[in-house]
């Protein structure tokens, strides 16, 4: 059942009932907690007995003594304290919500001996805790779970953390707060079945971040054909549902100043068209759409902590099925760049959605530079797993600072190579090019199919095919669609782009 946490902050507070959370390092636990919670000093005992080291984001669960004010208390490991890093403190705001999701009320003491918690440290534990509380569960008719004590409860906790740095953890927490909603969008994005969320029902999806301010317009396929974006059109022919490109602003910068710009893949569900995939585990192919999501997580954070920044994001929005009007393996299209395509394979649709979309941010809109993110290459699983994202670019300080924000988020990214010898192998006998070189290096063959659309401007493309659905699960995120990416680029945009 999806948890609610109702979170405020105090400089001290006094436990009236619910659960307690206490922060331990391996030599202490956190003083003015133990000492509301714990008065007789049982926690220390219970630690010992269980022989709990307070490794990071380890928990031991205490039914509370007698004396103390709350029913249960929850000690979460430290690890050691000075090392630290602002990725730790989302891991153990993950632990702790982990633990007191069951509950209706709950007093966090953060204030560690031996730790730094000034405010973002505050606001990074909570981030944690609104990541892990995170779950799909719309389309379950059975959501209630018991209270432990025979009661229904609704999923709401009242969550009140105790730290001197009360008021500014309560300012950087509206930023935390931001970010938290942006990744559940993009979760609740990819999340979606594909019989919901068509590209109609994304583009307005897109729509409602005029909420924030964020100024979307909608070009329906009249608009794309006067275009001529006959790539991403062709995608979109074998379906009933007709595309949509989405285009977001978000005009928090200087005005006249250059945007960012990002653009995401949509392909709402991909069954490879004529080239039709195989049916084992294609459902989750309504995940195929990763790339847009993360372009709406993102949209919707820069939006609502209104980042000082001029923002564009544009997401392609077709499905690609196999009917018999669908393009084949064979046909030549008409990129709205002018180039010639040669479609080798009806499985490699996502590149052609992206490089009308590229193109289209290009001309119109003259960015600073492109990022685009795609689920687009299984080769790329191959490549790195689910615990890295392909990088590539033609920038190297691009490449550098987005590196680096992912280090920082541990959305990790690797960086993969480009040359002259892969862009040969889309050279076509009949077009510009075809849209795939084959099996050897086929993420680096679709980057170079990608970069042919770019121009001179800085760009990097990221195939997040291994990490926006089904990567693995950890303390802050327990969800198949991860919203991978939002952290990332916010952090990306934050550190570098802000004036």
């Amino acid at each position: 059942m999806s948890v609610k946490f109702d979170i405020s902050f105090e400089k001290s507070a006094e436990i009236a009932g619910g659960c307690a959370v206490l922060l331990k390092t391996k030599d202490a636990d956190s003083s003015a907690g133990a000492q509301a919670a714990d008065p007789s000093g049982v926690v220390a005992k219970a630690a010992k007995i269980a022989g709990f080291t307070a490794k990071l984001a380890s928990a031991l669960d205490i039914v509370a003594p007698e004396g103390s004010s709350a029913e249960r208390i929850f000690v979460i490991g430290l690890g050691k304290a000075e090392e630290l890093a602002s990725h730790d403190w989302l891991k153990l705001g993950g632990a702790a919500a982990s633990k007191i999701k069951n509950t209706t009320l709950a007093t966090i003491f953060l204030d560690a001996p031996g730790a730094r918690v000034g405010a973002s440290e505050v606001a990074d534990f909570a981030l944690g805790m609104l990541l892990r509380a995170y779950s799909f569960d719309t389309y379950k008719t059975k959501k209630n779970e018991d209270d432990g004590n025979g009661k229904s409860r609704n999923g709401a906790v009242k969550v009140t953390i105790v730290t001197a740095n009360a008021s500014e953890a309560a300012k950087a927490f509206k930023i935390s707060k931001a970010v938290a909603d942006g990744v559940n969008l993009a979760r609740d994005l990819v999340n979606e079945p594909p019989n919901v969320l068509g590209p109609v029902e994304f583009a307005a999806k897109a729509k409602e971040l005029e909420k924030l301010g964020v100024d979307v317009e909608i070009l329906t396929e009249t608009e794309m054909k006067k275009l001529g974006m006959g790539a991403l059109l062709g995608v979109a022919q074998g379906s009933v549902r007709p595309p949509r490109l989405a285009v977001m602003q978000w005009k928090g910068g200087k005005s006249g100043q250059s945007p960012v710009a990002f653009i995401g893949k949509g392909v709402v569900f991909d069954t490879g068209g004529i080239s039709i995939k195989p049916a084992a585990g294609m459902e989750e192919m309504k995940g195929d759409m990763g790339g847009a999501a993360t372009v709406t997580g993102l949209m919707h954070v820069l939006a609502a902590r209104k980042a000082a920044v001029n923002a564009v994001g544009i997401i392609g929005l077709v499905e690609n099925m196999p009917d018999g009007n669908a393009q084949r393996p064979g046909d030549i299209v008409t990129s709205m760049s002018g180039q010639t395509i040669e479609i080798i394979n009806t499985d490699a649709e996502g590149r052609l959605v992206l490089c009308d979309a590229l193109w289209y941010c290009n001309d119109r809109f003259k960015p600073k530079f492109m990022i685009d993110l795609a689920t687009l290459t299984g080769a790329i699983l191959v490549a790195l797993g689910n615990l890295h994202a392909g990088l590539f670019s033609n920038d190297d300080q691009l490449s550098e600072q987005l590196t680096a924000a992912g280090l920082e988020t541990r959305e990790k990214l690797w960086r993969m190579p480009l040359g002259k010898e892969y862009d040969k192998m889309i050279d076509s006998k009949f077009a510009d090019m075809k849209n795939t070189g084959g099996r050897h290096a086929g993420s680096i063959t679709a980057a170079h199919f990608l970069k042919r659309f770019v121009q001179e401007t800085p760009w990097a493309h990221l195939d997040i095919a291994g990490t926006a659905m089904g990567s693995p699960l950890d303390e802050i995120n327990q969800s198949w669609g991860s919203g991978f990416g939002v952290r990332l680029l916010d952090q990306f945009v934050r550190t570098n782009y802000e004036s």
